[in-house]
């Protein structure tokens, strides 16, 4: 039983009346900065090879680079959270099924951005 009209079937349009649009935008987004910030990412690792503790905690007190860790890494998650619903939503067809994938994917998601960013931070002014 489908709850969307015929038009709406035809056009494409879920039930929020919306074409996936804000989803589509959301991924292409997050990698745009994704690009950047992963180039300054492998170039600052590459740059620590070798280094000791004192070494990488005077990267890491540098200026911004926490900040550009947190960035890095609520890119990466939203990202990866966006491409993983997508599969989903594509892929498994028991309503149930993708309920509760869904919700899995995205509450793991926040679950690591959180404690990715908490651990940034504990570093950043406690390490």
């Amino acid at each position: 039983m489908e709850l969307r009209s015929p038009l709406a079937r035809v056009r494409g349009l879920g039930p929020t009346r919306e074409g996936g649009t804000a989803h589509w935008w959301g991924q292409r987004m997050t990698a745009i900065a994704l690009v950047p910030l992963t180039i300054w990412f492998v170039i600052s690792a590459i740059s620590m090879v070798g280094a000791d503790l004192a070494q990488f905690r005077n990267w890491f007190h540098g200026p911004g680079n926490a900040v550009l860790l947190i960035l890095l890494a609520i890119a990466v998650y939203h990202h990866g959270q966006l491409g993983l619903q997508t599969i989903i939503e594509d892929y498994i067809h028991h309503e149930g099924v993708r309920f509760a994938a869904l919700i899995s994917v995205k509450l793991g998601a926040f679950a690591m951005a959180v404690y990715t960013i908490f651990s940034i931070v504990l570093l950043a002014f406690g390490g």
